[in-house]
């Protein structure tokens, strides 16, 4: 028996099965860069960099300097009574990173779970509104809160309900709800009509706090928001006062070749939630907003005993120096075309791979059955096990999208590996060889 094996058989009857989405049967136990090494000690080039949680890397020097330096001074003093000396330094430098005119605060979490809640909580309170509107295929984290504005798998409700009162959820207009021959210009004014629809029959306007979108939705797919429908939403919520909100948990902190994925669209938010690569995983989140809507709520309204803990605010603050430093946004975004020219020529040697999506190194690439262009789950997981075997990770969004997010620090040579080990799965795929594994029906969301 592997040590792998091992420790997962030690582990399960003390592990809850609603705890973790199953994939492949490792006990990661180190990491480096662009690469995470298994309880067998096997290493696998990371393509997934933790849902998106370590865009710098893994261990980066300069990131468990700083952890080690803060740990061996303070390790821990609850932030809800007294600030430290690493907290008090990152909040203004990150309050002025965040795409939003003006004075602008923050308030501390623990995941981009709380952060979320915490745009519920500041939206409402700020507004004097109940009505929060969110979309499908949107996933915001699972405290409470965070999980009632989610809708992008039906265990994120089942058995867990009654969830948050006064959610209203509208279509996501993501490209598999385009119809044949539709243009970008019909789709956008179809998807901006069901938006509307809820308003227009028995949701009022003056009653709705916030709209809290994913410009580029993560789990749902990695899917960017049109242009003009990002604009036509944000457009209604100025002319109705309501507060346009934006999740940056997946996407932001270099993901896409910018700091934020918001600035993708030229527009600013009144709030926004940050999480999972702010302090390279470590368990730090923020919401971020203008500042007068962050004033609008008194302690303890958004207290945590361990948010803007010294560790992990001291690990966002070298954070922040290894982007700027090592300039993360610009490699994002040229290491993001070569991904993207890669596959281009994969989908024109495989008929099986469907839409290509990339926003810097950030892609979505959906799996497809050639002959009726529907998704294609089992050929999907054939990829990403294939893949698994010859050395990298990669998993599988929507039952037939590979999400493709390695660690921006992933060297050019390390890239070139990931797309041989690609091809090498796309080829077999379509001569045949690959087979499901044993426990395919568990894979995935």
């Amino acid at each position: 028996m592997g040590e792998n094996e091992r420790l997962l058989k030690q582990e399960a009857p003390a592990f809850s099965k609603a705890a973790r989405v199953k994939y492949f049967n490792i006990v990661i136990e180190s990491g480096k860069g662009a690469t995470i090494t298994d309880a067998d000690g096997k290493t696998y080039l990371d393509l997934l960099a933790s849902a998106s949680a370590t865009n710098t890397g893994h261990s980066h020097p300069h990131v468990v300097k700083a952890v080690q330096d803060q740990a061996a001074k303070l390790l821990q003093y609850t932030p809800a009574y007294f600030a430290n000396d690493a907290a008090a330094k990152l909040a203004p430098r990150l309050a002025a990173l965040a795409p939003i005119s003006g004075p602008t605060a923050l308030g501390w979490g623990n995941s981009g779970s709380d952060a979320n809640d915490a745009i519920i909580k500041f939206a409402r309170a700020y507004t004097g509104r109940p009505y929060i509107v969110s979309f499908t295929g949107a996933y915001h984290g699972s405290t409470y809160g965070s999980i009632s504005v989610s809708s992008v798998s039906l265990n994120m409700s089942r058995k867990i309900g009654p969830l948050l009162p006064d959610i209203v959820k509208v279509p996501f207009p993501d490209p598999w709800k385009r119809l044949e021959g539709e243009s970008e210009e019909a789709f956008v004014d179809r998807m901006f009509d069901a938006f509307k629809l809820p308003f227009e029959t028995y949701l009022p306007a003056e009653e709705v706090a916030a709209i809290l979108i994913e410009p580029i939705q993560g789990d749902g797919g990695i899917v960017k928001t049109p242009d003009a429908y990002m604009h036509k939403i944000y457009d209604f919520a100025k002319a109705n006062g309501i507060l346009f909100a934006v999740d940056e948990v997946n996407q932001g902190m270099g993901r896409t070749g910018k700091w934020w994925s918001i600035q993708h669209f030229d527009l600013e938010p009144d709030l926004m939630s940050v999480g999972k690569s702010l302090a390279s995983g470590l368990p730090l989140s923020a919401v971020i907003g203008r500042q007068e809507i962050m004033n609008s709520l008194g302690s303890p309204a958004n207290v945590y005993t361990t948010a803007g803990n010294p560790v992990t605010t001291a690990a966002a603050m070298a954070t922040i120096d290894v982007i700027e430093d090592e300039h993360l946004l610009e490699r994002s975004t040229r290491l993001g075309k070569k991904t993207a020219a890669f596959f281009a020529d994969e989908k024109k040697k495989f008929n099986f791979i469907g839409d290509v999506r990339m926003y810097g190194l950030d892609g979505g690439i959906d799996i497809i059955d050639p002959e009726t262009g529907k998704p294609d789950a089992d050929a999907t997981t054939k990829i990403i096990y294939r893949v698994f075997e010859l050395g990298a990770i990669i998993i599988s969004l929507k039952t037939n999208v590979l999400r493709f997010q390695p660690p921006l620090v992933i060297t050019d040579e390390q890239l070139q590996s990931a797309f041989d080990i690609l091809d090498q799965a796309f080829s077999e795929l379509a001569a045949g060889k690959l087979s499901l594994p044993d426990n395919a029906a568990e894979i995935g969301w």
